[in-house]
């Protein structure tokens, strides 16, 4: 049973289920999202894809769903994720992939810490925060307009504001979240637009995450694939996945939130977080807002 999935550190779960089957074993393939969506196209339309089980953020999984790529299976162990995770015939959301300011604990005062996102625009975190490029990442420039349709600030002037700010303090720019912890560990940066899951993936390093009060982020989805060589032990492996158990391997050992009934991953405050998933935006969209970050964040 072949498992593609762009999410780091899960070996201790693809383990943990080869360890419960007698005739199954799960081989996981980890593809950068950047590759993924045209790694499994290539392969599908070649007829050449090995993965019978495919994981990615929600857009890549709607995606591959509009191209066939994936089956109708619906997985009696999602019962008690939010009803909006489940209401795929054929892709399940399982997780979010949220995303908040972390600083380094060990340099930044507690009474200098943040409590809300407009304190990121202070003048004094000017040229110490990083963040991945609002110009041209695509999961940045949905958090950033998330913010202004959650309703985070009390009106558009005020989230314009917000966006303003934050470009004054002229930020390092990163291609992902990935390389946005490093220069905040080593001191370089003092905080930036990250996710909280690097405080346990990145331990020991001095980090902590801002409480802020809702924190957002794009939605993780599971699918069985639509020529899986074992279709059964596809499905099988989706149930594992979904389980209460390796939802909270998910959260312990990777730091991941996920939708699984009283599961969080063991970060201080978290278990308190309210986290809500962001829509997708369609590419034009993506473009069109990369555009207008691009005269905000590159004119300072």
């Amino acid at each position: 049973m072949d498992f593609y999935a762009n999410i780091t550190a899960i070996q201790p779960i693809i383990d943990n289920f080869n360890a419960s089957q007698n005739e199954i074993e799960g081989v996981y393939t980890r593809i950068s999202t950047s590759k993924y969506l045209a790694t499994v196209l290539t392969e599908f339309s070649a007829g050449k894809l090995k993965a019978d089980v495919l994981q990615s953020p929600l857009p890549i999984m709607e995606m591959l769903k509009e191209k066939g790529v994936l089956a109708s299976y619906k997985s009696p162990a999602a019962a008690g994720y939010p009803a909006w995770a489940q209401a795929d015939d054929t892709i399940t959301q399982f997780g979010i992939e949220y995303v908040a300011p972390i600083y380094n604990k060990e340099l930044v005062k507690p009474e200098d810490v943040p409590k809300t996102y407009m304190d990121l625009t202070d003048p004094k975190w000017y040229d110490k925060l990083v963040m991945p490029d609002p110009a041209s990442h695509a999961t940045t420039i949905s958090w950033l307009v998330g913010l202004k349709e959650a309703k985070i600030f009390t009106d558009d002037d005020g989230w314009m504001k917000f966006v303003k700010g934050l470009a004054a303090n002229r930020p390092m720019f990163v291609k992902s979240f990935g390389p946005t912890p490093a220069p905040i560990e080593s001191g370089e940066k003092l905080i930036g637009i990250s996710m909280p899951k690097y405080i346990i993936t990145k331990a020991p390093a001095p980090l902590d995450w801002v409480r802020v009060e809702t924190l957002l982020g794009t939605p993780r989805g599971i699918a069985v694939a639509a020529n899986a060589s074992n279709p059964v032990a596809a499905q099988a492996f989706v149930d594992y996945w979904l389980s209460g158990k390796a939802m909270q391997l998910l959260a312990d050992k990777v730091g991941e939130y996920v939708l699984a009934p009283g599961v969080f991953p063991p970060i201080s405050g978290m278990d308190k977080a309210k986290v809500l998933p962001i829509r997708t935006l369609s590419d034009d969209e993506i473009r069109r807002w990369g555009e207008e970050f691009q005269k905000i964040f590159y004119a300072q």
